[in-house]
């Protein structure tokens, strides 16, 4: 599956857009956002992305979830939202 990182400057529309584009080739994709800012633009972009997918007949849920990374050298708790196909 596909791993798309947003952060606090994302634009939601150009996420949305790449979420869109992973959903219509793959079926699904995970959104992985730390903090608060992040996690923000991550769900404002997919519910843009489900307006996109909406009008071609795909019908987008999002799973969210909370998964562990590493950034520089330091282990953060991210949020993981899994968006895929109904």
């Amino acid at each position: 599956m596909e791993i798309l990182k947003v952060s606090s400057r994302s634009v939601p529309n150009s996420v949305a857009g790449a979420i869109a584009s992973v959903i219509r080739e793959q079926g699904s994709v995970e959104v992985q956002a730390v903090g608060a800012g992040a996690a923000n633009q991550a769900i404002k972009a997919i519910a843009i992305a489900r307006g996109y997918l909406a009008p071609i007949g795909i019908d987008m849920i999002c799973i969210p979830a909370f998964a562990n990374v590493v950034i520089d050298e330091e282990e953060r708790t991210a949020i993981k939202l899994i968006c895929e196909v109904r």
